[in-house]
């Protein structure tokens, strides 16, 4: 099956970028839109606090954000692909990704295989667990660890 509508998941890591890669893999070759999903600390999103070194952390942040994005747009662009980046505020990661794909219509939603361990994925359960049984549409675990 062709895929035409992708989200994906990074947090602009090593492993997050290796997700996106295989979503960029899958998309090529049908021209599907990818839908880039990258969550952000609320204050991030307003973008100002009281403090003048809270400030100096969002600023970096967006920083960070805003250097992801012109790598996956760069990337997109290179590859001929539609890329279209979402920075919802704050949450659950899972729960972002979930929103995404009802709210643009996905096919596919591409997590990498990689979250919490020990006892915080025991209570919170992992974002790949999230999504692959809430989650409307087909689900794609890529497997994200270094090789």
């Amino acid at each position: 099956m062709a895929y035409q509508v992708i989200v994906v998941g990074t947090d602009g890591s090593e492993r997050g970028t290796g997700a996106v890669q295989e979503a960029m893999e899958l998309a090529g070759p049908v021209g599907a839109t990818l839908h880039v999903v990258q969550v952000v600390h609320p204050a991030v999103g307003a973008g100002q606090v009281d403090s003048e070194a809270w400030q100096q952390v969002i600023d970096d942040e967006r920083g960070r954000i805003d250097s992801v994005r012109s790598s996956l747009v760069a990337e997109a662009d290179r590859r001929g692909l539609a890329l279209e980046f979402h920075t919802p505020g704050g949450g659950d990661v899972a729960d972002a990704l979930i929103s995404t794909a009802e709210s643009v219509g996905a096919e596919l939603v591409v997590v990498g295989n990689k979250g919490m361990t020990g006892m915080s994925r025991f209570v919170l359960g992992s974002i790949p667990n999230k999504v692959a049984h809430r989650c409307r549409c087909s689900v794609l675990i890529a497997n994200t660890d270094p090789t």
